[in-house]
């Protein structure tokens, strides 16, 4: 039985379909559906069972899952960027990640769990170092404070972790997101009410829609997660899962007007909110995941925005 915490999130989501693809339906997925909308990511997939994420941490510490559980897949947590309640972002993101270790340790089942290129912040190197790691954000710090933690208890693991470093996932199932949702789900979502494709001004000493990061297709970051589930402990460790380049916000922007045939580009001034805890460039060092022996290519923007528009508008047809 394979648990994926954050199952009807974006990525989370993306990976229990994966599973099914791949003949796997004995899965729970762990979650909060306060915001009930959600449900739409996980209504065409196949599941033994769900099971909310309180509920599930508190059916682990009583030992109720008489089956056993195979292997945790850990998405969940509050990915928003702008929460600035650090005891709230504690509690989810590092505290219940902890419990969710340990348990994978004492049952030495494979525990591979989302970090995030958020943890180097206002670093201009992305190479999985403590001497990159400069969050901006209390979310950035929540992620590289389990990073930490597991680095400081490796010592004690007898079975496969592994830390994935999320650099900018875009692709189908992130609807619900709102504000946090991709540049690529917004821009395609202007198009669609006929305004303007709305980027970023010039800042931070780059030209308008010039600003760039590591975008990275979901269905990379999924053959990532599914390619360490069947590893083992030898290959523990933390890794960047981006696709090794920068590409600018610009190449998402045209990629749209490109794949619909029309569209204007429009710059607005860069927010005064974001400035100071906004990452302007982002590029993953993925050497130490080739190291490890994962090999496939990653898809491009301009690869990625495609298959991702295709998908909505199939969803929609």
């Amino acid at each position: 039985m394979i648990v994926v915490t954050g199952g009807a999130g974006f990525i989370g989501s993306n990976l229990v379909k994966a599973l099914n693809e791949r003949g796997h339906t004995n899965i729970i997925v762990v979650d909060d559906l306060t915001q009930g909308e959600k449900f739409v990511n996980i209504a065409d997939c196949h599941i033994a069972d769900y099971i909310d994420k309180d509920d599930f941490l508190q059916r682990l510490e009583k030992s109720q899952f008489s089956e056993g559980i195979t292997g945790i897949l850990h998405q969940g947590a509050c990915s928003d960027t702008t929460e600035w309640d650090g005891r709230y972002m504690m509690k989810t993101n590092y505290e219940y990640s902890k419990s969710l270790l340990h348990y994978s340790l004492r049952q030495e089942i494979p525990f591979i769990y989302a970090s995030s290129a958020a943890v180097y912040g206002g670093s201009e190197t992305f190479i999985e170092q403590p001497a990159y790691e400069k969050p901006l954000n209390v979310y950035g710090y929540s992620k590289l404070l389990f990073d930490q933690y597991v680095r400081h208890v490796r010592k004690e693991f007898k079975s496969l972790v592994v830390g994935l470093r999320y650099f900018n996932v875009y692709g189908p199932r992130e609807q619900h997101k709102g504000k946090m949702a991709s540049v690529a789900y917004h821009l395609n979502q202007q198009f669609n009410r006929g305004e303007s494709l709305k980027l970023f001004g010039a800042y931070d000493g780059y030209e308008a829609g010039m600003q760039s990061r590591d975008f990275i297709y979901v269905q990379d970051v999924v053959d990532v997660n599914l390619w360490f589930l069947e590893q083992d402990e030898r290959l523990t460790g933390i890794y960047n899962l981006g696709t090794g380049r920068a590409e600018p916000f610009k190449a998402i922007a045209d990629a749209v007007v490109e794949y619909h045939g029309q569209g204007e580009i429009e710059y607005i001034d860069f927010p005064e909110s974001l400035k100071g805890h906004y990452q302007s460039y982002t590029c993953a060092d993925i050497q130490q995941l080739r190291n490890a022996g994962y090999q496939r290519p990653f898809r491009t923007v301009a690869q990625g925005t495609y298959a991702y528009l295709d998908a909505l508008n199939h969803q929609h047809a």
